[in-house]
């Protein structure tokens, strides 16, 4: 009897040690940047070991702030690769890839150590996040992705203030600081709104979540903040 339920929790630990190998997710970290000022930089100040740890750290955040607690609720990724590259803009992520441009480490002015390390929980987000299967409006992705970098603590200080910007969807810091609103008054709400994004998207996501239209949402928020 006690052999036969040895037995039984053996194969089931197994069994789940399987499930984690399947969900493991590799990374791998490429600077193709060379001698350039900003891949040796990338080299001197940051470092492809800090690179790796913060690509799993990301992730990990990721999936808690998103409440995706098991491998059904994620996108099925097997490996994600960041490549450092002498390119113009800052950084994006395409195809579970994530390309930050060299030109931008060597020029950046302050903590370049922890500029990357937001870019990177910025990044890391458009692996992971729903989209609505290409319905949701552009400001609202780059929105919950600069929500994750604020949640994690890596907004930088020219970011707008709450209450700042001109429309709700507008994205990036404008989006993150109203979705932050959206949040405080559903905990666990933008978590809930990537879940629904999964298959499509109407902004009527706002209604069924916090009842109210997200034009109200946006009005009440701009008002709070005197905006």
């Amino acid at each position: 009897m006690g052999s036969t339920r040895n037995t039984v929790i053996l194969s089931c630990l197994v069994f789940l040690a399987a499930l984690q190998g399947i969900q493991a997710v590799q990374y791998a970290v490429t600077n193709n940047a060379g001698n350039s000022a900003g891949g040796v930089r990338f080299t001197n100040e940051i470092g492809i070991p800090y690179s790796m740890q913060t690509l799993a750290s990301a992730t990990d955040f990721i999936w808690r702030l998103f409440q995706q607690n098991a491998p059904a609720d994620r996108k099925s990724v097997q490996k994600v690769t960041l490549i450092i590259e002498n390119m113009d803009g800052v950084a994006y992520a395409s195809n579970n890839e994530i390309h930050v441009s060299a030109t931008y480490i060597g020029s950046y002015s302050g903590d370049v150590k922890t500029e990357f390390t937001g870019v990177l929980y910025h990044e890391m987000t458009h692996v992971w996040q729903w989209n609505g299967n290409g319905q949701a409006p552009g400001g609202l992705i780059e929105g919950i992705a600069d929500f994750v970098r604020l949640k994690a603590n890596y907004a930088p200080a020219h970011w707008v203030k709450p209450g700042q910007g001109d429309r709700w969807d507008q994205g990036y810091d404008v989006t993150a600081r109203f979705l932050d609103y959206c949040n405080s008054l559903r905990n666990g709400f933008v978590a809930e709104l990537n879940q629904k994004m999964r298959n499509g998207y109407t902004d009527n996501f706002f209604v069924e979540l916090l009842g109210k239209t997200v034009d109200q949402l946006w009005t009440e928020y701009k008002a709070r903040y005197g905006n």
